[in-house]
């Protein structure tokens, strides 16, 4: 194994294992010896929080876990970012617009799908909790954005995502955006019940969902 593949696995593993203080050592070596930093990215960094994200699901990690697994993440993106070869890209990102519907205030699982999608490249405008369906729409309008993701995990709140989704069809908004949709009772079926794009799971499903309702 060379030292570049070493160091990319590295990166991985110590994403992981939270090591926030390796990961930038590493992150230093791999740039100082002039290695291409999109590989690292992707099959370093990103990588070990998507293996993050499946202990997560299989509920060996928590959230804080995450939280520092994504602190170290970053870290290491910070480190490379000056050296990234194509700046262009940044331009290119799709922006979501993230939160959980009125009348829940329970967002652990949001804020995870929130870290995953912004690890793989969305740019994610965060509404918090207990948003209401005219905060959703002014957002989505101020923000031109290109897709939703909303969740909740009361039965009481899941009529809240209709309601929003109704709204964007009278704004004329529905058709240029996705939206997608989770939580604990949610599924498919409500999903295609009330119209919405897609339901996911996890956040490693929401992920593979925006990508391809997106098309990427």
């Amino acid at each position: 194994m060379s030292r570049k593949e070493e160091i990319i696995k590295l990166l991985s593993d110590n994403v992981l294992e939270m090591e926030e203080d390796e990961v930038i050592d590493l992150s230093k070596e791999y740039v100082e010896l002039g290695y291409p930093v999109e590989e690292a990215i992707t099959n370093g960094l990103i990588d070990g929080m998507n293996r993050a994200g499946v202990l997560y699901d299989e509920e060996e990690y928590f959230i804080t876990d995450i939280l520092l697994c994504s602190d170290a993440m970053y870290a290491g993106i910070d480190v490379m970012k000056p050296y990234m070869q194509d700046k262009a890209e940044e331009s290119k990102k799709v922006k979501a617009v993230i939160g959980v519907v009125e009348g829940d205030t329970h967002d652990i699982g949001k804020n995870l799908v929130k870290i995953m999608m912004e690890t793989a490249g969305f740019e994610m405008i965060d509404l918090g909790r207990d948003v209401t369906k005219e905060q959703f729409i002014e957002t989505i309008k101020k923000e031109n954005a290109d897709l939703l993701c909303m969740s909740t995990l009361m039965t009481t709140t899941m009529s809240s995502m209709e309601e929003v989704i109704e709204e964007l069809k009278k704004e004329g908004l529905r058709d240029g955006l996705k939206v997608m949709i989770g939580g604990g009772p949610i599924s498919k079926r409500f999903a295609d019940k009330i119209g919405a794009d897609g339901y996911s799971a996890n956040a490693v499903e929401a992920v593979k969902l925006a990508n391809r309702l997106m098309g990427l």
